[in-house]
């Protein structure tokens, strides 16, 4: 889909939903949950999340990020069962209820990042124990590790704090069984991620999973899996003469919308927003659309012509 194309729907944005008999509405950050006795409803809306809030409705990122999930779900059932009931329409998925388990299940496949949570920052100011696994001397920033690494954090609706395996058991949240195995298939499937997006022409650099307990008590994968809000991705032909060079890699970049906002505004403090720039929300709207034909492989088509919360509704009806 090209720029223009973007530009003419703009306004065709999911911005939130209110969709009946399906289950008791809950409003999360990008996505409206709705809740069952036997399943729940998750709508992807185009809501764009940042600086705790809602910045902008970016066309199409609702679609985009629920068929990526659908995509790595159905690419790694054969290592961890996942929740998924059906795909009913580009922007919904129907999934069985699990007991969430309150980890985030976070796998690094180099040593980057600039925040201060971030391996790298660590990394450079002098740690090589990090409790579950331990780094040699001499690596440099973006730097692919011998093998990924897991570094949970808790899940917490105020602030996610790292949690090591070990404290993980010691709290009292997983037993030692519970918690290897949720380290061994987040890594496979991380490994699995890795694989075939460099098949793609892409480098996964690091994500996050979650994960709950099933009906049948069997380790589930729920959630999001390998989007390009939930991991990072770079581009392979470049990194290693960017790494040689000391530069950064390409990356799939969605900083520039941010960075907009933090120059006109206190996104943080200010109670209203300005209406972010159409040119920059058209261009990130292409770049979600051009990952996800990078990572499936296939041309990103959306109806026209039926308003979407109407295919929406219809979509779910049948």
């Amino acid at each position: 889909m090209n720029i223009q194309t973007i530009k003419e729907h703009i306004g065709d944005v999911i911005k939130e939903t209110n969709l009946q008999g399906i289950g008791e509405r809950k409003v999360g950050k990008v996505r409206d949950i709705y809740v069952a006795d036997d399943k729940i409803t998750l709508v992807s809306t185009d809501r764009h999340s940042s600086f705790d809030r809602i910045i902008a409705h970016i066309p199409f990122k609702g679609e985009v990020l629920n068929q990526i999930s659908a995509f790595w779900f159905e690419n790694t059932k054969d290592i961890i069962q996942n929740h998924v009931i059906s795909v009913p329409d580009p922007a919904v998925l129907i999934a069985k209820k699990c007991t969430v388990i309150p980890i985030e299940c976070v796998v690094r496949g180099y040593i980057t990042g600039v925040t201060g949570t971030s391996l790298w920052t660590h990394y450079k100011d002098g740690m090589r124990d990090f409790g579950n696994f331990t780094l040699p001397d001499g690596l440099k920033k973006n730097q692919k590790l011998d093998e990924p690494v897991f570094t949970p954090t808790t899940k917490s609706d105020e602030h996610d704090r790292p949690i090591s395996p070990a404290e993980i058991v010691s709290e009292g949240i997983l037993t030692k069984e519970a918690t290897d195995e949720l380290e061994r298939v987040a890594k496979a499937v991380f490994k699995r991620g890795q694989e075939i997006a460099l098949s793609k022409g892409l480098i996964l650099v690091d994500t996050k999973y979650e994960f709950g307990m099933g009906e049948d008590g069997k380790l589930t994968l729920i959630d999001e899996v390998h989007t390009p809000d939930s991991s990072r991705y770079w581009k392979a032909d470049t990194y290693q003469a960017r790494f040689d060079a000391s530069e950064e890699p390409e990356y799939f970049d969605k900083e520039f919308l941010r960075i907009w906002f933090k120059d006109n505004c206190d996104p943080y403090k200010d109670e209203i927003l300005p209406e972010a720039p159409p040119d920059l929300v058209a261009e990130l709207s292409r770049r979600y659309i051009e990952i996800y034909e990078t990572i499936t492989g296939l041309p990103f088509n959306h109806d026209f012509n039926t308003p979407i919360l109407e295919r929406i509704t219809n979509n779910l009806k049948s």
